[in-house]
């Protein structure tokens, strides 16, 4: 689950297990090490916490005898490294990602429309979408933002979050993929030279191949990604949990 921090994730995390998951299902949940304690963590079963390493990786422990585990991003830090490193760390273990769900704090992003392209990364990402936070904000604003993504054929399920809850956790659950990006699907080859033609090919030349990478994963020459994004920490309470 992605989203900036104090966004109520924890609070909706526990309304989707407890609501979403079918019989005979059970759950673990790893929460990124900086996140402060919620009120919601009691809900949260099989509570754990996962690491980054100082060269980046994740150091978590895959919970066992469970069919579901959810993990909780560090909403303070920037998105697309931690799906980066996520993306290693799962491939490691052959786990398939089956849902990626962004909480959007709508009150916070209204007060700061810079932050639009945070969470336009997240979005990316995600399959399912859910607003929140969004008293004093006017159903224009809301209607705005979601027809940004809307008009793009962004192709993630948008949902309201009332106090809490969702309407159908186990719709927001579903195993069915409806992001833009392919970072966690089977991975894709595109040939290097996009101008090669069908006449190269029949002479005998073979067309060099590469793995797809995900627009937010590029980076400049420098180590800079191409797409950056701002930086969610500046915009939070320091207390911000």
């Amino acid at each position: 689950m992605v989203g900036a921090s104090g966004s109520g994730r924890r609070e909706v995390l526990a309304d989707l297990i407890e609501g979403g998951l079918g019989e005979g299902e059970t759950a673990a949940v790893l929460i990124a090490a900086p996140e402060r304690a919620d009120p919601a963590d009691a809900r949260l079963p099989g509570l754990a916490r996962w690491r980054r390493a100082e060269d980046g990786s994740v150091e978590a422990e895959f919970p066992a005898g469970v069919t579901h585990v959810f993990i909780l991003f560090d909403g303070r830090m920037n998105p697309v490294d931690q799906i980066e490193a996520f993306k290693s760390w799962l491939d490691d273990r052959t786990i398939e990602v089956a849902r990626v769900v962004c909480v959007v704090n709508c009150h916070l992003l209204e007060r700061n429309p810079k932050l639009f392209a945070w969470y336009e990364a997240c979005i990316h990402f995600s399959d399912a979408v859910l607003l929140n936070q969004r008293d004093g904000v006017s159903n224009k604003w809301i209607g705005d933002f979601r027809g940004k993504f809307e008009h793009k054929f962004y192709p993630c399920l948008f949902d309201f979050v009332r106090e809490g809850r969702v309407r159908n956790p186990a719709l927001i659950l579903a195993p069915v993929a409806r992001r833009m990006s392919h970072v966690f699907d089977e991975q894709e080859w595109i040939a290097v030279d996009p101008d090669d033609d069908e006449e190269d090919l029949e002479d005998g030349e073979e067309t060099e191949m590469k793995a797809e990478e995900d627009p937010y994963f590029e980076r400049r020459s420098g180590g800079r990604r191409v797409h950056e994004i701002p930086n969610i920490a500046d915009y939070l309470p320091k207390a911000e949990g």
